[in-house]
């Protein structure tokens, strides 16, 4: 292998004098431009990760000597918008739930903010649209456990359901009546009896029976008549709205097994206003009394 560089033609370029099985490398230099426009982007990379945040660390990355953030913008941003809104976010958070749709410019604010905090924080559960899934009530019709004025809707968002975090939330528990209280047999009865209240096919003998069942097993949460009672969360068993389910099946599960749904407290996490808002936006949604 020869290792002195050649020139076989005055038009052609000269070699390194490298040949590897008759192959020749050139010895053609990048362009001085192309070297100055490189050294150019190292020296700049450089500055550039001193200057701003760039390099991973355990707990972050490097925060660069300008002190730049995207999160300080934002933040900065936030705290801008948050001052342009204090006025009406005051009067929001004073304001009496009945008299806010009275107020067009507090009702229109009131609805758009509880928008963006229903979107946040409770369409996990209760679905984009509000509509609910099998365990989440739909907030969209007239049929509330707990009450669906907007004074009633603000409670239980403030205070949640069955959670252990606040002394006040609304609390009722259904027992489970498969646990050595009623046997299979009277279960079947009662469950009947609840078909034959909701307008569902019975067994007409079997609902006679749980009659007699339900009236004293039941009807302390439910009502003699079924319509349950919101005082104590208790359901209204006559109509065709079912958190959990209204087959056979899943009414026989219920009064087996029970229920017992969980909302957490949001007043630790929402602000008084944003805590209106939210209750002002469901209550208009179509269901709110």
């Amino acid at each position: 292998m020869s290792k002195k560089p050649t020139k076989a033609k005055d038009d052609e370029v000269e070699t390194t004098g490298h040949s590897w099985d008759g192959i020749e490398e050139y010895n053609n230099p990048l362009p001085r431009w192309w070297l100055w426009t490189l050294y150019a982007t190292i020296v700049w990379a450089i500055a550039y990760t001193i200057a701003y945040p760039a390099w991973p660390m355990l707990n972050g990355a490097t925060p660069g000597v300008l002190g730049w953030s995207t999160r300080g913008d934002v933040a900065a941003e936030i705290k801008a918008v948050d001052a342009q809104n204090a006025e009406i976010e005051g009067r929001l958070a004073a304001a009496d739930l009945t008299a806010i749709p009275s107020d067009p410019e507090l009702n229109s604010y009131a609805i758009n903010a509880g928008a963006a905090v229903f979107q946040t924080w409770c369409i996990q559960c209760h679905g984009s649209g509000a509509a609910g899934a099998k365990g989440y009530p739909n907030l969209l019709d007239d049929d509330w456990l707990w009450g669906g004025d907007i004074e009633s809707i603000h409670t239980t968002i403030t205070h949640g359901v069955r959670n252990e975090d606040d002394d006040d939330a609304r609390f009722s528990e259904m027992p489970a009546f498969g646990d050595d209280y009623l046997e299979p047999a009277q279960i079947d009865q009662v469950v009947n009896y609840v078909l034959q209240l909701s307008g569902q096919e019975a067994d007409a003998a079997k609902a006679t029976a749980g009659a007699a069942i339900f009236s004293e097993d039941c009807a302390s949460c439910h009502a003699e008549d079924g319509k349950g009672d919101r005082d104590q969360g208790a359901p209204n068993l006559t109509d065709a709205i079912w958190l959990y389910g209204g087959d056979e099946d899943t009414i026989r599960e219920t009064v087996t097994f029970a229920r017992f749904g969980v909302m957490p407290t949001w007043s630790a996490r929402l602000s008084e206003s944003d805590i209106n808002a939210v209750a002002t936006y469901v209550h208009q949604l179509g269901g709110g009394e």
